[in-house]
């Protein structure tokens, strides 16, 4: 375990036993992640000990672990993204929308299941959700607009077990859970579990929430967890992937795909995982909630951290702690990152350099990492990172050009130009050398 300095652990404290009183919790745990493990913890309250080791119901971070069980069946080639939900769930009304659009919060369907909320309610199973479902169940069109559905990650879980042959909590419990060391997260409390609240907005008095098997929306939100396994999500979600998901799968993930217009900052949505803009910073992973229980991970990938926060009220949580936890450790203690040290593969070399698309200036740098990095000079232009295929092409990662492919052009074994999804740069403003679209006028550059 990497420990905090006994400063930062101090300040960390503090700003966790306000939000616990501020906000009138009955507990409220709080873990800093750092080094792929629990660095630092604390419980706040009426908290059983070891407090690391207490289940919570974790709401919709669930919904991050669906996504990656179903990202699993995409990378095993079992669907694609851009599947309608017919080729593996027939019979709905929406069977039209998309794998895709269902994990990223886009496929237009509504928040709720229909029915009594689910949240509160015992849940049915599926053919009794399924024989629920109507047209007005899909109240937006598919790809539009970002609107977040519990009912479509209820969705993907019967997606799951349909595909694997099983219940969906046999299927991320082994295909996920479990290989990650998250033996304490379970569909239902198990062992030490704290008992969730809701506390009266006007009086310092509790309520019970009820607590019940969610059936077919299961996938939404239904797991209970501890401090110890949300930390190892978090260290997942900072790149130790294990043999769960590859890298670029998870970098997929983390992708903006929609944009929530509700946020009050820069706010977005990928791939099962939600996407924040903090000033300077990008926090990627997911906030939940359920009666009684209050819970987010999240992790700042550029300073290689992670917070998790669990609290057992139905409201009131302190909606900029986990901001705050990171922002502590990061003025506290910096992250240092890994010495630079030359690139061992000089073969872009002959790539690097100064380009030209028409008269905007790039520069064109090869990175230690194999990446080449295309940024605008003279104050504008499209950058974009991309990643070498193996055949001598490069794919964007990034901006403008995500997706586009990156072709050399050569003459006589001389690199003359980059194709960039049909932009051709040169290494000169409209070189005639360069294949350029459209021709150059032969009278060459005049005063006017």
């Amino acid at each position: 375990m990497s420990e905090l300095l006994p400063t930062t652990a101090r300040l960390l404290l503090a700003r966790t036993a306000r939000a616990q009183r501020d906000s009138r919790l009955p507990s409220l745990l709080t873990g800093i992640v750092r080094d792929g493990s629990l660095a630092w913890s604390a419980g706040r309250g009426a908290v059983d000990e070891p407090h690391t080791d207490v289940q919570y119901r974790i709401g919709s971070i669930t919904k991050t672990i669906t996504a990656i069980t179903v990202l699993r069946l995409r990378d095993e080639g079992l669907l694609t993204l851009d599947d309608p939900l017919d080729d593996h769930v027939p019979g709905t009304p929406f069977g039209r929308r998309t794998v895709g659009q269902l994990l990223a919060h886009n496929a237009g369907l509504r928040a709720e299941s229909p029915g009594s909320w689910w949240e509160r309610v015992p849940g049915t199973d599926w053919p009794t959700l399924a024989g629920q479902l109507d047209d007005d169940d899909a109240p937006h069109t598919a790809g539009r607009r970002f609107h977040y559905s519990n009912l479509g990650y209820g969705v993907l879980g019967e997606l799951l077990a349909r595909r694997r042959s099983r219940p969906w909590t046999e299927v991320v419990r082994d295909e996920v859970l479990l290989p990650l060391g998250m033996s304490r997260t379970t569909p239902r409390p198990d062992g030490r579990a704290a008992q969730g609240w809701a506390v009266h907005p006007w009086a310092d008095v509790v309520l019970p929430e009820p607590e019940h098997d969610a059936g077919a929306m299961a996938a939404g939100g239904q797991l209970w967890s501890t401090l110890t396994d949300l930390a190892r999500l978090g260290s997942f979600l900072l790149g130790d992937t294990g043999d769960v998901l590859a890298a670029a799968t998870l970098e997929e993930m983390a992708e903006p795909a929609g944009v929530d217009s509700a946020a009050r900052e820069w706010g977005a949505y990928g791939l099962g995982l939600q996407v924040v803009r903090v000033g300077d910073r990008t926090l990627v992973g997911h906030g939940g909630s359920m009666p009684g229980f209050l819970a987010s991970v999240f992790v700042d990938r550029a300073e290689q951290l992670g917070s998790v926060v669990l609290a057992n009220a139905t409201s009131g949580l302190d909606g900029t702690l986990a901001a705050d936890l990171h922002e502590i450790v990061r003025a506290a203690e910096p992250f240092v990152g890994e010495p630079w040290s030359p690139t061992a593969d000089a073969d872009g070399l002959e790539l690097a350099g100064v380009w030209y698309w028409g008269t905007y200036s790039y520069g064109l740098r090869l990175r230690s990492d194999g990446l080449l990095d295309l940024v605008g000079l003279l104050g504008s232009g499209r950058a974009s990172r991309f990643r070498p295929r193996g055949d001598g092409t490069f794919v964007g990662l990034d901006g403008y050009h995500a997706g586009e492919v990156l072709r050399v052009v050569r003459e006589g074994g001389r690199v003359v130009a980059l194709d960039l999804g049909s932009f051709v740069y040169s290494r000169t403003p409209y070189d005639e050398q360069a294949p350029q679209p459209g021709g150059v006028d032969t009278g060459g550059w005049r005063a006017g």
